[in-house]
């Protein structure tokens, strides 16, 4: 019960704690913190000069139901509704894959190639397909403030959670949400087309992390049969969407460089960058069309 929970924030964020560790999460520290600032409206700096602090009881309502949840399973940042992505903070839905730092990855191979582009043309056109929570292109609109973007995603409720937080971070007017699968409905050409499309094998599905299994859309995560299906269909069709000097960037998963590059080459592109994660591991592949 809320009650069993300490009404003074040092002992709250000690209880949760404790609560998360028992229960085996992975890092109870950070995730305890996280839920008790969110729902307790509270800082970090407050926890520490003010552990007597009172908490409200509505506020340990809260906590305990969220406590609760993450001792179910449920990942933390799902719980808050939200996760940061390259110092954004986007908003989350059950329609829309869980922004990670490796995809971070993607944003940092883009942008030297964008800052060029913007330097000699005065603009970036982004193509963002499976925008999801609109992840990838927020990011660069953030970075480059003549860069316009297209998010594309054939689900309705992740084409609303992308507009809705390019509307709350300032982008709405560069922003476009376009529903369609993959390049069904585009129009237009860009500068790059982007995407961390699904990878995973259909088979591999049911041996993700539970936290990853459960809780992001499968659709976001199946890849098809061998986990290369939407790189297939990127590699046939972006060319059509691609401006003379473009590049199309892509997530891979970590073992998956030489089958990607396999099919973006018979496909008529070189790869013109390979980017590693913090990891370590092959994240981001950076392709261009190959020369007459």
């Amino acid at each position: 019960m809320a009650d069993q929970l300490p009404a003074a924030l040092g002992p709250l964020l000690r209880a949760a704690r404790e609560r998360l560790a028992v229960a085996g999460i992975d890092d109870p520290v950070l995730d305890s913190r996280l839920i008790v600032e969110h729902f307790s409206d509270t800082t970090r700096t407050q926890a520490i000069a003010e552990p007597e602090q009172k908490v409200g009881s509505a506020a340990l309502s809260l906590v305990e139901a969220a406590l609760r949840r993450r001792v179910a399973g449920e990942p933390v940042h799902r719980i808050l509704g939200y996760r940061e992505f390259y110092g954004l903070r986007l908003s989350l839905s059950p329609e829309t894959l869980e922004p990670r730092p490796d995809t971070e990855t993607l944003v940092d191979a883009i942008l030297p190639f964008a800052r060029t582009t913007t330097g000699s043309l005065g603009e970036f056109r982004i193509l963002d397909l499976g925008t999801g929570t609109g992840a990838i292109a927020l990011a660069l609109l953030s970075a480059i403030p003549e860069a316009v973007a297209t998010g594309v995603d054939v689900s309705l409720g992740a084409l609303a959670t992308a507009a809705a937080n390019a509307r709350d971070l300032g982008f709405g007017e560069r922003f476009k949400a376009l529903h369609s699968n993959w390049f069904e409905k585009v129009s237009g050409s860009y500068h790059v087309i982007a995407s961390n499309p699904p990878y995973i094998p259909s088979r591999e599905i049911g041996n993700l992390q539970d936290e990853v299994r459960d809780f992001d859309p499968r659709q976001a995560l199946d890849g098809g049969a061998d986990g290369l299906e939407p790189y297939r269909l990127i590699a046939a069709e972006a060319a059509g969407f691609l401006e003379a000097q473009g590049k199309v960037a892509v997530e891979i998963g970590h073992t998956q460089k030489n089958e990607v590059s396999g099919i973006f080459a018979a496909a008529g592109y070189t790869l013109n960058a390979a980017h590693r994660d913090l990891a370590g591991n092959d994240r981001v592949l950076v392709f261009e069309r190959r020369k007459p």
